[in-house]
């Protein structure tokens, strides 16, 4: 896979494509200023491939996260924000965590199927599945492909507790299935706000909804008796971290009933992608906010340690911690979360029962 120039393409937070760290050849494209395709920086063309899987749960030991089990529909992922974690996982595929990432993407064609057949066997133990915990499962493709909302089928139908994390509007389409399992208080949702200032969001995360439309969905949620919370994720030392006070105020006004905070991570070509994201947008405050980046994460730019990778260490981290801690406090939202997530009304899908499939 070839890597692009550097250079801004409409709708997109990467940019360039930086070739897999797994592949063995380069290849280098060279402007030789007798043509550039995409002059005027339209938007790249986007491809969409089944990725037929064997099982779609999977398993997480991390002490980081609050989850065991985790589905993610999709791969890659079409919002096209710049400091996504997930962009490395691109790699494994021969791809590019880049551009690639955001136009070659990727969905569990038979998602319910699969996940019926998983939750029939003997030996399935129920615990809460976390949904969007690697890519966005509200992202554009999912209006036409629902593999989402076919997995939330399956789980309501079984009675199964589900977490969903999103920044996407879309997760009110299917509010009809998140009332039936907010009823049983099998449904968390976790709205994720990066930004309050548009013009921001449009450079950092171009294809996401826009920071009102987050704060009407969540507003949407609690009205429906959706138990919602919101993660100010990430924060992004000079860039961010300034609006911590604002997220949360607006947040708990329109009805969130918890909040949480992460750190920018950069692992692997992440710390690159951002690098180049940096000097395109901000290239005054680049060196500055790198710096701060360092103190934060032990002179490195990333810091993978169980235990430090969410939140940084040194008195930078320590100040954005007590500045949430008062925050959440004057806004009613410290100490508060959701309920447990039941699991003892768990129905294992019949021998007998219609397998659902996905699109």
């Amino acid at each position: 896979m070839a890597d692009s120039p550097t250079r801004l393409h409409k709708g997109h937070g990467a940019l360039s494509n930086p070739p897999s760290r797994f592949n063995r050849e380069h290849v280098e494209s060279i402007d030789d200023g007798w043509y550039m395709e995409d002059a005027d920086g339209a938007r790249l063309p986007t491809t969409v491939e089944p990725d037929r899987a064997r099982s779609v749960i999977s398993t997480n030991d991390s002490p980081d996260v609050g989850f065991e089990q985790s589905i993610n529909p999709y791969r890659g992922c079409a919002h096209a924000c710049t400091y996504c974690y997930a962009r490395p996982s691109h790699a494994y595929l021969g791809l590019s965590p880049g551009l690639d990432f955001e136009t070659r993407l990727f969905y569990k064609a038979d998602a319910a199927r699969v996940l019926t057949e998983e939750l029939s066997r003997p030996g399935y133990l129920c615990k809460p599945i976390a949904l969007g915990a690697n890519t966005d499962p509200y992202q554009p493709i999912e209006k036409r492909l629902r593999v989402t909302r076919s997995v939330l089928e399956v789980l309501r139908d079984c009675s199964h507790p589900v977490s969903i994390i999103t920044k996407s509007s879309m997760i009110l389409r299917d509010l009809d299935i998140l009332r039936e399992l907010a009823g049983k208080q099998l449904v968390h949702v976790t709205v994720s706000v990066t930004t309050l200032d548009a013009e921001l969001k449009r450079k950092l995360e171009p294809q996401a909804a826009a920071p009102q439309a987050r704060l009407a969905a969540i507003r949407a949620l609690a009205r429906s008796g959706v138990s919602v919370g919101v993660l100010v994720a990430p924060v992004i030392p000079g860039i961010t971290d300034q609006e911590l006070e604002r997220i949360i105020e607006a947040v708990a006004q329109a009805g969130a009933i918890s909040a949480g905070y992460v750190l920018l991570r950069l692992p692997h070509e992440v710390k690159t992608l951002f690098r180049e994201w940096l000097a395109e947008h901000y290239p005054q405050r680049a060196a500055h906010v790198m710096s701060l980046i360092h103190e934060l994460r032990g002179g490195a730019d990333n810091d993978p340690r169980f235990g430090h990778r969410m939140r940084g260490t040194g008195p930078f981290a320590d100040l954005l911690r007590k500045r949430f801690q008062l925050a959440a406090r004057r806004s009613g939202l410290q100490g508060k979360g959701s309920s447990p997530l039941v699991t003892t009304l768990f129905r294992r899908p019949g021998p007998q029962a219609e397998l659902p499939f996905g699109p």
